[in-house]
């Protein structure tokens, strides 16, 4: 047992050092959030009443604070009679705790709702890391808490034990689920989730408890669409810091070989008693993306006004040749149109594909001439 604990620390400890080299951007507040639509079927979960089954449908909206942690509201209702304390025939199956078959019944088409707040882990991105875009296919668990809601007239014929309040019609709920999410598209921006998990009542008799006599068990389907954020994309920019690293190490190294008077330094245009030399200034890109996010334009900012300065720009090799010589170009040409928007003369904005053999490359090099 105690191998057993050990191999799983070490595995946990492999997994966060090596997603320790990846810096995720910070987010606004409203970045990172998502609105979908639920449609589904429960049934009780000690299954004496399997049918008919529940209806349910319902809307949710989530926000994800970290690629692994989130947060998600959720509202369902319920259409059908055969929902926690109720039986086949409006009767409980267990427990005595009511006996519904004359008065069990509810009468309005919505049954119940219940809204809840619940916390979403992401496990493929917490176990394998996350490289910037979302995984074509992923498990994540959803648990929480909520407050169900009963409609419609009913009265039970008698109370068992003294304990149970007839006519209760709130109730404290808990929800466990596994959300299996099939994210579509290139840019992962749709959302298909297939989540069974079981709705618990939690003190629909007594204290509160978990008790499968008052609990159903759920398949719903849902749809989800990820809102564009304020960096440009619909999901969260990294930055691989290792990476990052070596390759200004490299870029460097290939400045130096550069003939001398090809490096040099401007002045910046600042009050006589404040003069700051800049020198090559690094832009960093997320993956397979040429948009400049908040870091990158106050990296740019820094740099004099009335300056001329040359652009070269790199790809990762993940892609094909021609596709990573337009993707470099692409960042190039994004560099000089905001320093050109500052006042900024461009003398030359170049991409240059994948370089340095197997570079990380997402990167573009502002030299000051």
């Amino acid at each position: 047992m105690r191998k057993f604990i050990l191999t799983l620390v070490i595995a946990f400890m492999m997994i966060f050092t090596a997603n320790a080299q990846i810096a995720t951007e910070n987010a606004k507040l409203l970045d990172n959030t998502y609105a979908g639509v639920e449609i589904g079927a429960t049934t009780p979960l000690n299954f004496n009443s399997v049918f008919p089954l529940n209806t349910v449908a319902g809307v949710k909206l989530g926000k994800e604070l970290t690629p692994i942690f989130g947060l998600e509201v959720e509202g369902l209702a319920s259409f059908g009679d055969n929902v926690y304390r109720y039986g086949l025939n409006g009767s409980i199956p267990t427990d005595g705790a009511f006996n519904l078959q004359k008065n069990g019944s509810i009468n309005t088409f919505v049954k119940a709702t219940d809204v809840s707040l619940n916390g979403v882990i992401n496990w493929s991105n917490l176990l394998f890391g996350y490289m910037g875009v979302p995984r074509s296919f992923e498990v994540k668990t959803n648990t929480g808490f909520g407050w169900l809601h009963y409609f419609g007239d009913y009265t039970p014929d008698y109370p068992i034990g003294g304990y149970v309040t007839a006519g209760k019609r709130n109730v404290l709920t808990a929800k466990t689920a596994i959300d299996f999410a099939f994210n579509l598209g290139n840019k992962k921006v749709h959302t298909i989730t297939v989540s069974p998990g079981i709705y618990w009542g939690l003190n629909e008799v007594g204290n509160i408890k978990f008790n499968k006599n008052y609990a159903q068990f759920g398949l719903i389907a849902s749809y989800a669409y990820h809102f564009k954020t304020s960096n440009g994309t619909h999901a969260f920019k990294t930055y691989d810091i290792g990476a990052m690293l070596i390759e200004m190490n490299r870029l460097n190294e290939e400045l130096a070989k550069k003939p001398n008077d090809t490096v040099r330094e401007v002045i910046k245009e600042v009050p006589v008693t404040n003069v700051i030399r800049v020198s090559d200034t690094y832009v960093f890109f997320a993956y397979d993306n040429a948009e400049l996010d908040a870091r990158a334009k106050g990296e740019l900012d820094k740099l004099g006004q009335n300056g001329v300065y040359c652009v070269d720009a790199w790809a990762s090799n993940e892609g094909t040749t021609e596709y990573n010589k337009n993707l470099s170009q692409r960042r190039a040409d994004a560099v000089k149109a905001y320093l050109e928007g500052r006042g900024c003369k461009i003398e030359s904005a170049v991409g240059h594909g994948v370089q340095f053999g197997t570079t990380t490359g997402r990167v573009a090099v502002v030299t000051a001439k």
